[in-house]
């Protein structure tokens, strides 16, 4: 049940309406078949799920704080609260110990699965692929799939590998979704780097040539060139010059005047989780016409305003842990896992952290129900699968060793 749990995660949560919930099950039934033996596994989570333990309290408790504060409800907190999962969903992995490679494989079907939808979707008239979410939030998910393809893959299998991100790949395309390039073009440099073939030199000229033959189609082929958005981002710009913000580049440069004019009037509590809102009606236009579509998009598109405005400094503090707690643990598990090159749960998980923070320049990755619960999901699973990655290893050192003195001469 743990392994189908594994592959229902990444294989649904964009190819059926109900994302999370498959996986939901699978969890709550195996937890509830042994919860003794996720009570046992505390001693062999150890010190790196504490750590996350305390940076979900964090999360909670100032989710709390904001809600009693602003008079909120529940309601507006919801995705805050996602991270009491955290401790859980480690503990069940270091409990039942499924195998990594299922995880892979469910990347792979999900991938493959998105794009196939996307194209249906794209082929029956929409201008850009959604699926059940939004295409920013679609392109988002789809990246962090392939970063699960890339770094938990299992030995020779680069050729579905590549089918992957080839397909990845085109579903962003698919999608039209901009924000997303900058952690594509890292997930790419760091698998390329990560690479044993030849020498870096050489690794490096590689993704630069493909890089170049994709930027050179981008540019010269129409439709694709419209797929992108790249003729929507040259009129943005020049509007934003005319003074113009009512476009998609203009409002998110707006929402950051926004954020930082808010933040400098509110530095200790904000204006409360949920409402970034409120902030927009310092803007006349938002208070003039109140059915101005800019001004009530819900959040900052970019994660440190909307964390900055809506909980002041304290949430800044709280993005930084929130990001940087994992980013810790990740890379100490790594460099006791025993991999000799850049892969594994743990790599994979300190990308899925990089990928998070760059999306998050023109996303609010907390702001949706499925980029919150998928990085509170993925982070515990991950986290769980690189101690039992660790555990492995350092039992399989002390056979060695055993080994070793048992032949020594008396």
């Amino acid at each position: 049940m743990a392994n189908v749990g594994l592959f229902c995660l990444p294989a649904l949560i964009l190819t059926v309406p109900q994302n999370l919930l498959p996986y939901g099950i699978v969890l709550l039934l195996s937890t509830l078949l042994a919860p003794e033996l996720l009570w046992r596994a505390r001693a062999l989570a150890g010190r790196p799920v504490a750590l996350l333990t305390w940076m979900m309290l964090a999360a909670i408790g100032f989710g709390l704080l904001s809600m009693v504060l602003f008079d909120q409800g529940l309601r507006d907190i919801d995705n805050r609260s996602r991270f009491a999962v955290i401790p859980w969903l480690a503990l069940w992995v270091c409990a039942f110990r499924p195998d990594l490679r299922w995880l892979w494989a469910g990347a792979l079907v999900g991938l493959l699965g998105t794009l196939v939808l996307a194209i249906v979707q794209v082929a029956g008239g929409a201008p850009r692929a959604e699926l059940s979410t939004n295409a920013i939030v679609l392109a988002d998910i789809v990246l962090m799939l392939m970063v699960l393809l890339v770094f938990c893959r299992p030995h020779r299998r680069w050729t579905w590998v590549i089918v992957g991100m080839l397909a990845g790949c085109a579903t962003i395309v698919l999608s039209g979704s901009r924000g997303v390039w900058l952690a594509l073009l890292a997930l790419l440099a760091v698998m390329a780097m990560s690479l044993r073939w030849r020498t870096g030199p050489a690794r490096f000229g590689v993704l630069v040539t493909l890089l170049a033959v994709a930027t050179a189609l981008a540019l010269t082929i129409p439709g694709l060139r419209e797929q992108v958005r790249l003729t929507e981002l040259k009129h943005d710009v020049v509007r934003m010059e005319r003074g113009d913000s009512d476009s998609s580049a203009g409002a998110r440069v707006e929402r950051l005047q926004v954020a930082y004019e808010t933040f400098m009037d509110h530095p200790l509590t904000g204006v409360g989780i949920g409402h970034f809102d409120s902030a927009m009606q310092r803007l006349p236009v938002c208070r003039d016409d109140p059915g101005e579509l800019r001004c009530h998009l819900g959040h900052a598109h970019n994660d440190l305003a909307e964390w900055s405005a809506t909980q002041g400094l304290p949430g800044l503090l709280l993005l930084l842990a929130v990001y940087g707690v994992p980013l810790w643990v990740f890379w100490g598990l790594h460099r006791r896992s025993g991999q000799g090159t850049f892969r594994g749960p743990a790599a994979a998980g300190i990308m899925i952290v990089v990928a998070y923070v760059l999306c998050g320049i023109t996303q609010s990755m907390f702001a949706h129900q499925i980029t919150a619960s998928f990085y509170v999901t993925i982070v515990a699973l991950l986290a769980g699968l690189s101690v039992l990655q660790g555990h492995r290893h350092r039992h399989a050192l002390a056979q060695a060793s055993a080994g070793a003195a048992g032949q020594a001469p008396g």
